[in-house]
């Protein structure tokens, strides 16, 4: 039988799987880099359990990739994100963190507390 602390952990997979999967691919520019950073943290803080999510959107990396585009806009992957979540069930609080290791971005538990 799962812990509380393996659900919370369970829940916090859960809402970065959501998170990246769903936005992965929007259109994104400099423009909109924050506006697209608040509309992914309301909605994945809309999900059970979920207390806080911070997403920072790199418009540097964005600026970057734009130099080589001539469309004026790029497709949000994991490289332009550093996210940090937390989730709370059953009274265990998770912390996780998304960023990229290489080139591929690393879904991490920083913290968990009973």
């Amino acid at each position: 039988m799962p812990t509380d602390t393996d659900r919370a952990c369970f829940e916090a997979g859960i809402k970065f799987g959501s998170l990246y999967h769903q936005f992965a691919g929007t259109p994104v520019s400099s423009d909109s880099a924050d506006s697209l950073g608040r509309a992914m943290e309301e909605a994945i803080e809309n999900q059970p359990h979920c207390v806080d999510v911070d997403v920072d959107v790199r418009t540097d990396r964005i600026a970057a990739e734009l130099q080589s585009q001539s469309a004026g806009y790029t497709e949000l992957t994991g490289r332009f994100l550093d996210v940090e979540m937390l989730v709370e069930y059953a009274g265990v609080t998770v912390r996780t963190r998304m960023e990229m290791e290489g080139d591929y971005p690393m879904m991490r538990l920083v913290d968990v507390e009973k």
